[in-house]
């Protein structure tokens, strides 16, 4: 096969090609405009309560919840492993209680630095080890999906799948034609399972504002939003397969002529449909395997700046990003390439959404607060009507940062609650984009620590900057309308924004670990105390 194959004007792709993709000629790409559109009008209707509570769904999910923490309550608190039994009896509550609530286990494993260590650790484990359907019912899901006996398009299916997650689970399989392929297939009545807790959680989530210190940052009800806006387009995987296209061709423009450091594998042109997903097989080290890497001569800090700078580039340039960075939706190749698995989550920003993201980053880099509170406005993380000259008065934001080591434990509770106490007040929520947006943050400053561990965080930022704004710093200022020197990089409102004083110069991983545990201790002792 030629090692440049022509679809790589169409997105960055691997240069052995199992087949080409021409989007013109996708059979399952009809009228997915309108498809999207449907599962986006769906969602309002997910969210309605009704006159009457789900009775059933809710008390399953409190006899299970509640019977997991009343086990640890009387067996585990007071002994040495006791937030670690904790953890593992949620993921098992979690992983009885279904589809809706694996994922939600999975967005808690991708808040490093936000939830306790082991809940994290635990909940990784609801990545791609939740336990599989039998074979007969994933056989018949994609014989009816794809309309033919599996012998008569597959020369080999193994029944035993890579990898079982909340929505579907992959088997590697090959076809009639030879080539080696994965086949994702949804779990026969997910989307029924999904609609029913989306249901109950709509109930719940107003119980518990104000009750869960993190949740209540976050807002539980806009939360429960958020699940149901990227559930519901992750149950049909020809939005999947679209979305693996799109985001191919924007990793491929955004390299331009360079080498793609990230590649995307292809769908299948025919072997597409609601429910059954048929792509390229693609294969790699594990992301958390520096030693196999290392070996392999790969340059894992390369791997990780390059990620870096390709994820802020497409929602910056093209408001079209990966919506659900984990280990498990990453492998590197032998080269150093990194390939990028699983877009049923995919962030998208319109027009207006994508400049005001691109405000955000400006004002987060050169300490203008305001031009940030406007942003944070227009991507609707406040009501339209919001008076942000009140929001950045009542917030205190024209006062020095807060470095929360500094702090007492009563201090960061009182400073935490109190934020909670007026965000709500003035209607705050968390938007989809930016949620998914802050949640991949957050496992890039995670695999720091796996890639990079003693890389300086503030050098990195300033050098994705500088190189983004190398590369595309004449578009963005084009389109912001602004002087290039406006957004001048500015090192001391990116300290002050992670909580750090003028006096700090570099900031490693185990720094930040360090940091981390002075507030956990604190935390520790209050609660003992309490």
């Amino acid at each position: 096969m030629d090692a440049s194959p022509v679809d790589h004007k169409v997105g960055a792709f691997s240069n052995q090609a199992p087949w080409i993709i021409d989007p013109d000629a996708l059979e399952w790409r009809g009228g997915l405009d309108a498809v999207r559109a449907r599962r986006r009008a769906d969602v309002p209707r997910m969210l309605e309560k009704g006159r009457v509570p789900p009775v059933g769904r809710i008390a399953r999910t409190v006899w299970s919840v509640g019977l997991a923490l009343g086990l640890w309550y009387l067996r585990d608190r007071r002994t040495s492993s006791s937030r670690a039994g904790l953890s593992t009896r949620l993921r098992r509550s979690f992983e009885q209680l279904g589809s809706t609530y694996v994922k939600l286990g999975q967005i808690i494993s991708g808040g490093e630095g936000l939830f306790p260590e082991e809940l994290v650790a635990e909940f990784k484990l609801l990545r791609d080890r939740v336990p599989s359907e039998p074979f007969a019912d994933i056989r018949a899901v994609v014989e009816s999906d794809l309309g033919k006996p599996l012998q008569e398009i597959f020369e080999r299916f193994d029944s035993v799948p890579i990898a079982a997650a909340s929505i579907a689970q992959v088997h590697a399989a090959r076809l009639r034609t030879g080539e080696e392929v994965v086949v994702k297939v949804q779990r026969p009545q997910v989307a029924r399972l999904v609609a029913a807790d989306i249901r109950a959680m709509s109930w719940l989530a107003p119980l518990l504002v104000g009750r869960i210190p993190v949740a209540a940052l976050a807002n539980p009800p806009a939360l429960v939003e958020l699940f149901a806006e990227t559930i519901s387009e992750e149950l049909d995987f020809r939005l999947e397969a679209e979305n693996m296209i799109d985001i191919a061709r924007v990793l491929a423009e955004t390299a331009g002529d360079e080498p793609r450091s990230t590649i995307v594998p292809r769908p299948h042109p025919r072997l597409v449909t609601q429910r059954v997903l048929v792509m390229e097989r693609l294969d790699g080290f594990a992301w958390d395997d520096v030693v196999g890497m290392q070996g392999a001569g790969v340059d894992t800090e390369a791997v990780l700046h390059e990620g870096m700078v390709s994820f802020m580039e497409g929602a910056m340039l093209y408001g079209v990003f990966h919506g659900d960075l984990h280990g498990g939706n990453l492998l590197v190749r032998p080269d150093g390439t990194t390939v990028l698995l699983d877009f049923g989550i995919t962030g998208r920003l319109d027009q207006k959404e994508r400049l005001a993201f691109l405000w955000l980053l400006v004002g987060a880099t050169n300490g203008d607060v305001r031009s940030q509170l406007r942003a944070l406005r227009d991507l609707g993380a406040f009501p339209v009507d919001t008076d942000l000259d009140a929001v950045f008065n009542d917030l205190g934001l024209d006062r020095p940062p807060i470095d929360p080591t500094k702090l007492e434990a009563d201090e960061l509770v009182h400073e935490l609650q109190d934020l909670t106490k007026k965000l709500l007040g003035y209607g705050a929520r968390a938007p989809k984009e930016l949620m998914l947006f802050v949640k991949n943050l957050m496992f890039l400053d995670g695999a720091i620590a796996t890639l990079a561990p003693d890389i300086d965080i503030l050098g990195e930022i300033q050098k994705v900057h500088t190189e983004i704004t190398v590369r595309h710093g004449e578009r963005l200022a084009r389109e912001l309308g602004i002087d290039m020197t406006i957004a001048d990089f500015d090192p001391d409102s990116v300290k002050a924004a992670l909580g750090l004083g003028d006096d700090v110069e570099k900031l490693t991983y185990r720094d930040v670990q360090q940091r981390r545990e002075i507030i956990r201790k604190r935390m520790e002792e209050r609660r003992k105390r309490a």
